[in-house]
């Protein structure tokens, strides 16, 4: 397997994700936070008041609107009051979580809605499969609507991730024996 050197770090090709290496929008200079990869499992670790690191996967510390769930990975363990523009929605309505929101109820768990976006998402990416469970294919459209209400339009292999509250809601509403998670876009 041929491997990529950069300042120091070997990578290997699959190892490699856009952005890596960028400082997080909420870290601030000569911050006593501290968070780097793991590299056994990519996890994030967090160092937490009493100084012992740990990662997002261990407890639910990291949550403030008491509605998420620990998720598959750490990267996936984020809560809706740490994206700048889903709190902006969740402060304007004095709401505990975006989950409570009149807007994301009507666009991500209305069955009419989701429907519509159903023949969209068809009539612009072909026929369903006659298999297709619609509990599967409505929760596919519940993410993409959440994320184009929140984001606006991201653009061809852009992605942002859903607050682990987000994504437990929605699979609490349209459940399956099986979810994929998050993945970044093949490049």
């Amino acid at each position: 397997m041929e491997e990529d050197s950069l300042d120091g770090f070997s990578l290997a090709p699959e190892e490699i994700r856009p952005y890596n290496f960028e400082p997080l929008l909420n870290q601030t200079q000569g911050s006593d936070r501290s968070e780097s990869e793991d590299s056994e499992g990519g996890d994030l670790e967090e160092e937490n008041a009493d100084g012992v690191i740990g990662t997002r996967r261990e407890n639910l510390a990291w949550c403030v609107c008491e509605r998420c769930q620990v998720m598959e990975t750490n990267e996936e363990c984020l809560c809706c009051h740490e994206i700048a523009p889903i709190l902006v929605k969740v402060e304007a309505k004095e709401l505990k979580c975006i989950t409570e929101h009149d807007g994301f109820q009507g666009n991500c768990l209305n069955i009419d809605v989701l429907e519509v976006s159903m023949y969209e998402f068809v009539d612009t990416d072909g026929p369903l499969d006659d298999n297709e469970p619609i509990h599967e294919l409505y929760r596919y459209l519940a993410y993409r609507r959440f994320t184009r209400w929140i984001w606006h339009i991201l653009g061809k292999k852009r992605r942002k991730i859903i607050p682990a509250c987000v994504v437990s809601k929605i699979r609490q509403t349209f459940p399956s024996e099986s979810y994929a998670g998050f993945k970044y876009p093949r490049l």
